[in-house]
């Protein structure tokens, strides 16, 4: 059957995954009475959440007897990790740009690895239909970015879309007839030309594996496109590493491919279509499964660097338990090495005493999804502030530093560059990004960023956009200066009193509220000064007989910060955990113990 891969890349929001929901319903993959799911591709419950792509997902149509199978990309940089090897599975890439917002970082993320793959994007502008789209402006922009990345003259003669992904149209004039997406499905077979592999057919069985996942019956499955021969359940193959060397023999015991958004069995996987195979025990992402005859490897995408590691512990507060039933280092252990497995941006290593687990990753974003992951599947863990990794590079320590793009209202520029330069950050641009709308691109150290989309929210008054990508690693920047407050730290075990909050309310401002768990070491609000300072949040009112109990018994309260997960791991500091729990997230000392605290202070001071 003649076919056609591609794969949707857009900036997070820009509306690719309700744009593959319409090509589902529009190609008759529904049945009229079959209840459509919207966002059907994301299935996650974070994604569905967050309304963000975090995990490639590919579906199949038949559209006028050609099969187009489409990957839906990530868009966000701390997944880049998933982009770089779903792009080394397709033949062509659909960019979808938002036509108010233009081009994104991550889109130009994304694009500079498919252009340097040598496909011919087609360019959809997306939301043409809203009030404040520029159609014009971000097709300009969209050709300055591919002009910028190094796209050849094929490159930047690409073929234009205007569409309404929600309103289910796309046509080639943006005065078109606005009906369906035929426009976009016939120019999809038109122009992304049909896999070079199908004509490799005869040739021994290879394929690159892109994609680990699992399934309960059928175990570890690889996904990647099948570079040539075929393959069918019951074939004898082995899986080679990247270098070329054996890493397993085995028997394979299904072949998957998608129809519509589901994997079904097929009898053969051929040349050119994107499969999955059952029945190997150890192979992995990157490595390349192919008949016994085969000895060389098929070149696999190397993988942007971890830039930040986060320590995943054991729970060890009072409270610890009460909450989720996995809580064991070696079951924690044991699902972050799951994670590894399947996920080829994060590491994990032992640290030593064998009670915490170092996670290496792209980012804060990722680092947070796999730990909210982990809390709703009933874990327990301490986590500590992200540390950015360093290397050294002919002697010099150097650091990752990151392309920052800031879009905010002008009134705000002002705060936005001093908080980034304060932070090492060394501004490139600065021009008009529409009407009272500043864009800002500086180069910022990843550890100055760790922290800072809080305070950035707070300083555009929650309507500033901040995109970051990784640039390049450089040579140490020096100290950047940390938080300045203070935290107030519980004395005692129990629960908070609304009279001894309230007596502390001119201390600073509370993280809990009235008749929470609270225990010794526990950090129950921030200071308005620099120092740590130890309250007794539990101490209520002494009744005697002379005053009256009634009227100032009724106290009001300032309702009290609640910190997302993201914020928690952010704010804390070196000294600090974050304890996670499926129903708690709270922030504690690293020392739960008062007189252990000081002891190891005057060891650091030492």
């Amino acid at each position: 059957m003649d076919m056609r891969n591609v794969a949707i890349i857009a900036h997070v929001d820009h509306g690719k995954t309700t744009l593959v929901d319409e090509i589902l319903k529009q190609s008759g993959l529904y049945r009229d009475n079959e209840a459509q799911q919207e966002r059907a591709m994301d299935s996650n419950d974070l994604e569905q959440e967050r309304g963000i792509t975090i995990l490639a997902k590919a579906t199949s149509v038949e559209w006028d007897g050609v099969r187009v199978n489409i990957v839906d990309t990530p868009g966000h940089a701390d997944f880049g990790g998933e982009v770089e090897r779903i792009l080394s599975m397709v033949d062509g890439v659909i960019l979808l740009v938002d036509a108010a917002e233009g081009p994104m970082p991550q889109t130009k993320f994304v694009t500079a690895k498919a252009l340097a793959l040598g496909l011919r994007p087609i360019v959809v502008l997306n939301k043409v239909d809203k009030h404040d789209a520029e159609p014009d402006r971000a097709l300009d922009e969209v050709f300055d970015m591919f002009a910028n990345l190094g796209a050849d003259d094929d490159q930047l003669d690409f073929p234009v879309l205007y569409a309404s992904g929600r309103s289910g149209w796309a046509d080639a004039e943006l005065d078109g007839p606005r009906k369906d997406l035929k426009a976009m499905m016939e120019l999809i077979i038109e122009h992304v030309p049909a896999p070079a592999q199908i004509a490799h057919r005869d040739e021994p069985f290879r394929m690159l594996a892109t994609t680990l996942g699992g399934d309960a019956f059928l175990g570890r499955l690889l996904t990647g496109r099948v570079e040539s021969g075929t393959v069918k359940a019951g074939d004898n193959i082995k899986a080679l590493s990247r270098e070329g060397e054996l890493i397993e023999n085995f028997r394979v015991t299904k072949v998957l491919a998608y129809r519509g958004l589901e994997q079904s069995p097929i009898d053969v996987g051929e040349a050119g279509d994107i499969v999955a195979i059952a029945g190997m025990k150890t192979a992995t992402v990157a490595d390349t499964l192919c008949d016994k005859d085969v000895t060389e490897a098929i070149p696999a995408q190397p993988i942007d660097p971890p830039t930040i590691t986060v320590t995943f512990g054991i729970n060890t507060s009072p409270l610890a338990g009460r909450d989720g039933d996995k809580v064991q280092s070696r079951v924690i252990r044991d699902r972050l090495l799951k994670e590894a497995e399947s996920n080829v941006a994060i590491r994990v290593n032992d640290t030593p005493g064998g009670d915490a687990f170092e996670v290496a990753g792209r980012g804060e974003l990722q680092m947070g999804v796999l730990i909210e992951n982990m809390r709703r599947e009933g874990f327990e863990l301490s986590i500590s502030r992200p540390q950015v990794l360093f290397r050294d590079i002919d002697g010099v320590r150097h650091e990752p530093i990151e392309e920052v793009t800031v879009d905010v209202d002008d009134e705000y520029s002002g705060a936005v560059i001093e908080k980034l330069t304060q932070r090492k950050g060394e501004l490139v641009e600065m021009r008009p990004g529409g009407v009272g709308k500043t864009r800002i691109v500086a180069h910022v150290p990843s550890r100055g960023l760790i922290g800072y989309h809080g305070q950035f929210l707070t300083d555009t008054r929650g309507t500033g956009v901040i995109n970051r990508i990784f640039h390049e690693w450089a040579p140490f920047k020096g100290a950047i200066e940390g938080r300045r407050a203070g935290v107030l730290i519980s004395m005692e075990d129990g629960e908070s009193v609304a009279y001894a909050l309230f007596n502390l309310e001119d201390r600073g401002k509370f993280f809990i509220g009235v008749q929470e768990k609270v225990y010794q070491g526990m950090i129950i609000g921030e200071h308005s000064r620099g120092n740590d300072l130890e309250v007794n949040p539990i101490k209520g009112k002494k009744h005697s007989n002379v005053r009256a109990s009634g009227k100032d018994e009724a106290v009001v309260l300032t309702t009290p910060t609640r910190m997302s997960l993201e914020e928690a791991i952010a704010y804390i500091d070196n000294d600090e955990l974050v304890e996670v729990t499926p129903k708690n997230i709270r922030l504690r000392k690293r020392h739960l113990d008062p007189h252990e605290r000081k002891r190891e202070a005057k060891k650091l001071e030492g």
